[in-house]
């Protein structure tokens, strides 16, 4: 990686944690430079506005939640596995976000529903990618046998995910995390429910 490739990647990384913590209106060039140590001009080297930077910034903060699915995947064959693994990097945000401040996916969508149209519809593309990874799961279970035919792929995904970053935002908002903790023991009896059986 060269001089100018760490140099981006500093200002990623801390400007991300600082979007995802403040708000993306909220944080100021002046909180970046303060956060990064590097002058305004240093930053346009490398990001053309503050929009620009705001939107790498997201995307970086995606690319690191996405590894921890990634981990949490490889090697789960198992669609209710699969999905459990998916549970399990939510219920870990709690504690051990990838991003300081939080889901980056919730926070960037609650705020960008009129604001940021820009940055909206990036956190629609992302959550996209996510809602059709576990209707994928369900579809490939479905086929494999290991997930009953009348389960409504898209129907799971919605529920799944939408109670996921319920619980994270009111474990978030109340800094307790009964609340995902709870959701997850819900959502893994769910998915029981779900699995083919010899009778169904």
């Amino acid at each position: 990686m060269t001089k100018g490739e760490q140099t981006k990647d500093h200002i990623l990384e801390r400007s991300a944690a600082l979007f995802n913590r403040f708000g993306y209106n909220a944080t100021s060039f002046g909180d970046i430079m303060a956060d990064t140590g590097l002058e305004k001009g240093g930053i346009y080297n490398h990001f053309a506005s503050k929009e620009a930077l705001m939107l790498e910034a997201f995307e970086y903060a995606v690319e690191r939640l996405n590894g921890r699915y990634s981990a949490a995947l490889e090697g789960e064959r198992d669609a209710v596995g699969r999905l459990n693994a998916v549970l399990a990097v939510f219920e870990a945000t709690i504690t051990d976000p990838p991003i300081r401040g939080g889901c980056p996916l919730l926070n960037a969508a609650t705020e960008s529903d009129d604001a940021l149209p820009t940055l909206r519809s990036r956190v629609r593309r992302a959550i996209n990618g996510w809602l059709t990874t576990i209707v994928g799961i369900v579809e490939r279970g479905q086929l494999e046998g290991q997930l009953k035919r009348d389960v409504d792929a898209s129907s799971t995904a919605s529920v799944i995910f939408s109670a996921l970053e319920g619980a994270v935002m009111l474990s978030r908002l109340y800094r307790d995390p009964a609340h995902i903790r709870s959701v997850v023991a819900f959502l893994k009896t769910y998915l029981q429910s779900l699995k083919q059986t010899a009778q169904s």
